[in-house]
């Protein structure tokens, strides 16, 4: 990119740290993040119940796993889809 050309997005091309990013996309979606940190939360849990699964079959075992996991990631951006669109509802009444 010559000096002369502006750039595109500035507010995104001046921001290089991977953290500024991630409390940019929080502020602005919060339920995303939420749903990113549910859905590794139960894939941690389930790791830690594959040992203790009893006599479960590991193909069950995964599938419950992969269920919860999907389930929290789906409910959080559902909440947060409705919770955006309460906003501007709520700014039109006020």
């Amino acid at each position: 990119m010559s000096p002369s050309q502006e750039p595109v997005f500035p507010e995104y091309e001046t921001e290089t740290s991977q953290t500024s990013k991630l409390i940019k996309k929080f502020k602005e979606t919060p339920f995303v993040p939420i749903g990113m940190g549910g859905f590794a939360a139960v894939v941690a849990y389930g790791l830690y119940k594959l040992k203790h699964r009893g006599d479960m079959k590991m193909s069950l075992h995964l599938i419950h796993m992969r269920v919860a996991a999907q389930g929290f990631a789906v409910g959080a951006l559902t909440c947060g889809t409705y919770g955006m669109a309460a906003v501007p509802a709520r700014a039109n009444r006020d």
